[in-house]
């Protein structure tokens, strides 16, 4: 009998251990905003590896727009994507519309990879997004909370978070290229 109940203890620990793995959530179960405004099921991006930046037009490192468009340019298509999300998060230096946001980006930097619609990165307010994005209990690779505008976190052909790159770290840097080329 004691046998039997040790047996039935793990089976059960093993089902729920199953249960749990397979609830995981990818980057592919979101659907986000488009700065039109039209959803945007993450899915579409299914074999892409994705490199995903919240942005601000008053920053700093808003300058990073041109070197994310030669990124994009230069590996951008079948393979890999870049999406911005501007947020305000921090000192108020995304405080545009959506329509301005877009127009500056276009006007500024020439942008042609995907821009999202104003969110929020960290807070009470975050989007589900950047909570998986940030929570390694909700991603299962990493806590990574958002130090700043530029953040950029990286997604693999599988929907997995894979890697983060600090605001401060260029997007042409070996590291994002590298891991873009593997």
């Amino acid at each position: 009998m004691k046998t039997y109940m040790i047996i039935m203890a793990l089976i059960f620990s093993s089902t729920i251990v199953n249960a749990q793995s397979t609830d995981k959530k990818t980057f592919y179960d979101f659907t986000v905003t488009t700065i039109d405004g039209k959803e945007f099921p993450l899915s579409q991006l299914k074999g892409k590896k994705v490199l995903v930046v919240n942005t601000a037009s008053k920053c700093g490192y808003t300058p990073q727009y041109e070197d994310l468009e030669k990124l994009f340019e230069t590996y951008g298509g079948d393979n890999f994507t870049i999406i911005g999300f501007p947020a305000n998060n921090f000192l108020s230096q995304e405080p545009g519309t959506n329509e301005e946001i877009k127009q500056f980006c276009s006007s500024k930097y020439g942008i042609t990879f995907p821009m999202m619609s104003k969110i929020s990165v960290k807070g009470s307010d975050i989007a589900p997004l950047y909570s998986w994005l940030t929570s390694k209990e909700e991603n299962g690779v990493m806590n990574a909370s958002v130090k700043w505008n530029f953040q950029k976190f990286m997604i693999d052909e599988n929907g997995n978070l894979t890697g983060m790159a600090p605001p401060s770290e260029n997007p042409l840097s070996d590291k994002i290229v590298n891991w873009i080329k593997e």
